[in-house]
């Protein structure tokens, strides 16, 4: 079980250690990631729904790779791209995809029933989808998302519509495929088994262990319920496997409430919090969590959240705290990068913004033209 130490934490101090661990700023017990592979297995997942935002994730992480790095990284196998968890794209280590799937991925299929019916599919029907697109794909086989519907019509199944969707959704669910890397704009599917041939097995306690361990040494100090929100395990499958994650897992007191998080961190530096950043939307700073009370205030989540739709826009985060947010509009000689504050920044912070969405557009090769939005 996690250790129980009596360490006690400031908001402040436990933010600090949070952008830590989600390796936006140095690391004290580790070596900066040099690697997509290397950041996607510290996290164990990655918020990968909306691809640009993915890619970003990566790129914000491992200073001075470019997005064409990150893509022939991905081609390379480093990682890949599939459902694990709550119905969701992520990121996930190659070699971890069908346990992850296996321990997180079999809830999303409980209730899928209902969907079906709503979209008038059968069982029966998805099971044969499965099996098409396995044969489809045999021997090394690639299809853009719309190839694969139309190899699900062309053998007799109504794909149309949110059915096709579901059906892709299905076979990636049940461990038959794996979304490839894009070719142009592009989705593409793969065979898993295929793809990803050499496969960790992880059962029981060592699996739950595992992916604990992943998500509070990359997230932590936060709470079980957060860990349990971001897995979608159920809270006892949840405080399992912080038990069983053992001394690698210390408990603490954050403003008074418990929390978790790595244990060599309880040694880290409590340095102050002034870091420029200017994160995607969908990344797993805001993500990875149910409570998002230090970081962003009650007052701006409709602007991050607008009505609530599960749709995060870019954020720019200063100290820790979200302060504003941003947009991209891509041209083939440049990129225009426009900025809507949250709260006053001066002529120096915006001088900071600018200079980490210059990063951004480094990251596309493309020249950035900056707005602000007032």
């Amino acid at each position: 079980m996690a250790s129980t130490g009596t360490t006690a934490l400031s908001g402040t101090e436990a933010l600090a250690l949070r952008m830590t661990s989600l390796l936006l700023r140095p690391h004290p017990t580790i070596a900066a990631p040099g690697s997509v592979a290397e950041v996607v297995e510290w996290f164990g997942a990655m918020q990968a729904q909306d691809l640009a935002s993915g890619m970003w994730s990566l790129g914000a992480r491992l200073p001075g790779s470019t997005h064409a790095d990150v893509h022939a990284a991905l081609e390379r196998r480093e990682a890949l791209r599939t459902w694990p968890m709550r119905g969701t794209i992520h990121l996930v280590p190659t070699r971890d995809v069908r346990w992850q799937l296996e321990l997180t991925g079999v809830r999303a299929l409980v209730g899928v029933a209902k969907r079906r019916e709503h979209l008038g599919l059968s069982e029966a029907d998805a099971d044969r989808a499965a099996e098409v697109l396995g044969e489809a794909l045999a021997g090394g086989g690639r299809l853009t998302r719309a190839e694969c519907v139309a190899t699900l019509v062309e053998a007799g199944i109504d794909a149309t519509g949110q059915r096709g969707y579901h059906l892709l959704w299905y076979a990636a669910q049940r461990g038959v495929t794996c979304i490839a890397p894009n070719i142009g704009t592009e989705q593409t599917f793969a065979l898993l088994d295929e793809w990803a041939p050499d496969q960790r097995q992880l059962d029981g306690d060592e699996a739950l262990a595992t992916l604990a361990l992943r998500y509070f040494r990359s997230h932590g100090p936060t709470t079980r319920q957060d860990f349990a929100g971001w897995s979608g395990l159920t809270a006892a499958d949840a405080k399992r496997g912080i038990a069983a994650a053992g001394a690698d897992l210390t408990t603490v007191l954050v403003d008074g409430a418990e929390a978790v998080l790595h244990t060599p961190l309880l040694d880290a530096p409590r340095v102050e919090v002034d870091d420029v950043l200017t994160l995607p939307g969908f990344d797993e700073y805001l993500l990875g969590y149910k409570d998002r009370s230090l970081m962003l205030d009650p007052e701006h989540k409709q602007a991050i959240i607008p009505g609530g739709n599960g749709v995060f826009q870019a954020t720019v985060v200063v100290g820790g705290r979200v302060v504003g947010t941003w947009r991209r509009r891509l041209a083939k000689t440049r990129v225009t990068l426009t900025v809507q504050p949250l709260v006053d920044l001066g002529p120096a912070r915006r001088k900071q913004v600018e200079q980490a969405l210059h990063r951004y557009a480094d990251f596309l090769a493309l020249p950035p033209r900056f707005d602000w939005n007032d």
